[in-house]
């Protein structure tokens, strides 16, 4: 769970997590990622790990969300890693998702591989998306650059999704961006190695509004995508 500045939240959603995990009897840690908070989030974090022994706080000197994402999946113990922001979380996505980590993708009697990530889509059928409608739009967009420019077969890369560590490791060292696309990226790696990423449906209600200015983080993201493409044309497919 990254967190930049997120005092205000931090120890609501913890708190809900854990009650949630604890009711379904799994074996599991909670590794909260701080990053650069200029607030109280650091010693909030820090006092959640005193008093509940599930809780690990990571801390890092610079918000980067992409990188406190990284540092979960490279310092995570258990196999299975959901990612859930502290603003953005659904214990029933969860549910879900740990039963379709072990299926097959497609119902054959040839068999065919497990997914490796399973993404909580904005945009897949089923969806109740409840944000506001230019932000479903630019998420429109970034999809819709993704499959056209990449060839990326899921329909969206950001927010909820779980992964199988084991799978996900080596791919989270060879990415190349951090901030808003690091996840973007994982995902298309995975894709290229021949890996089975899955998406499901999910209900989308955020805590609050969006910290950086919808026209702003579309600029950004173009041009972050533009590098993404050079760096991944000059590499080869590994299958």
């Amino acid at each position: 769970m990254p967190a930049h500045n997120e005092a205000a939240l931090l120890d609501a959603t913890v708190g809900e997590i854990l009650r949630g995990l604890r009711s379904r009897d799994l074996t599991f840690e909670v590794l909260v990622v701080e990053n650069g908070s200029t607030d109280a989030t650091r010693t909030l974090a820090g006092d959640l790990a005193a008093r509940e022994p599930e809780v690990v706080v990571h801390t890092r000197p610079v918000a980067d969300y992409g990188e406190a994402i990284r540092d979960g999946i490279l310092t995570a113990r258990g196999d299975a890693v959901v990612l859930f922001d502290v603003d953005y979380y659904d214990l029933e996505f969860l549910d879900r998702a740990l039963v379709r980590l072990d299926e097959a993708s497609t119902p054959s009697a040839a068999p065919v591989a497990a997914a490796a990530i399973v993404v909580g889509s904005k945009r897949a059928p089923g969806t109740s998306d409840t944000r506001p409608w230019p932000r479903r739009a630019v998420t429109a967009g970034f999809a819709t650059i993704l499959r056209l420019g990449f060839g990326l077969s899921v329909s969206d890369t950001h927010g909820m999704k779980l992964m199988r560590r084991t799978a996900v490791e080596p791919l989270a060292r060879q990415c190349r961006t951090g901030a808003d696309l690091f996840d973007t990226e994982l995902i298309l790696r995975a894709e290229r190695a021949g890996l089975v990423v899955a998406e499901l449906p999910v209900t989308v209600r955020e805590l609050r509004p969006s910290r950086t200015p919808i026209l702003r983080r579309a600029l950004r993201t173009v041009f972050g995508l533009l590098r993404l493409r050079v760096i991944l044309f000059r590499e080869p497919r590994s299958h």
